[in-house]
């Protein structure tokens, strides 16, 4: 009976290794959504030619592993093969883990960085990692993910672009960090709905209806490629792309 019992929980703890290494989340409620992933390979993907290696899937895990002992020139980021214009976007991210430190500054809400009283930026030596995902073919849209303390979800391109009026950088600087624990997983849901996009991570709005003028009206959605080892020197990039993704759903709007 002991023998017995012990093949029968062999099989039952060997199912549940099975089905918690490819599980998938249900897609958000409501209809109309569709993956993006397969779990198994990376069709509906255009992988950066010459750099294959750097994006693969790993137990219906998409993982960015940005070593590239010969590393490609130009952008070696992960884009759909179709274009896309409104949409609500789902997906599930995490950082796998960080390489050095990187000098990141002190994120105000107006989008600004604070200075000390000389008027240079304060900057903190911190742990990180970046990538992010571009919306509408430009990397200008790009919704960051890394480890800053303003947290996941802002749009860098347009926080940054000084010609923009102050209510945009300011309305594409996160609300609040929503950021999980580097290792764990954390969930985005993006609505880009004309120049609007609203950003919810882990339940909770970081953006609402920050307006990104002049943004295209369609375009490819692309998971960045930041970084990562460069061999020539045999080190890491300290923001470089350790990322993965997971069940990743688009519902179209138009």
């Amino acid at each position: 009976m002991k023998t017995i019992f012990a093949n029968r929980m062999l099989v039952v703890c060997g199912a549940a290794m099975i089905a918690t290494a490819v599980s998938f989340a249900a897609p958000p409620e409501g209809e109309g959504w569709e993956p993006l992933f397969n779990g198994e390979d990376l069709g509906g993907w255009t992988v950066p030619s010459g750099n294959e290696g750097i994006w693969t899937v790993q137990d219906g895990v998409i993982d960015c592993m940005p070593r590239a002992d010969a590393p490609k020139e130009g952008d070696n980021s992960l884009w759909s093969e179709e274009e896309f214009g409104d949409i609500q976007l789902y997906v599930e991210w995490r950082i796998k883990e960080t390489k050095g430190e990187y000098p990141v500054p002190v994120v105000l809400p107006d989008g600004s960085h604070k200075t000390d009283e000389n008027g240079e930026e304060i900057i903190q030596n911190l742990p990180n990692a970046d990538s992010g995902i571009y919306l509408r073919g430009t990397s200008k849209a790009q919704v960051n993910i890394w480890c800053w303390p303003v947290g996941s979800g802002e749009v860098y391109g347009y926080r940054m672009d000084k010609e923009m009026p102050a209510a945009v950088r300011a309305g594409v600087t996160p609300s609040k960090n929503m950021d999980k624990p580097v290792g764990e997983w954390n969930t985005f849901l993006i609505t880009m709905d004309g120049d609007k996009l609203t950003v919810e991570l882990n339940g909770e709005k970081v953006l609402d209806n920050a307006q990104l003028p002049g943004v295209p009206e369609k375009g490819a959605l692309a998971l960045q490629h930041h970084g990562g080892y460069n061999a020539s020197k045999d080190e890491w990039n300290s923001a470089s792309s350790l990322v993965q993704f997971r069940n990743v759903y688009v519902k179209k709007l138009d």
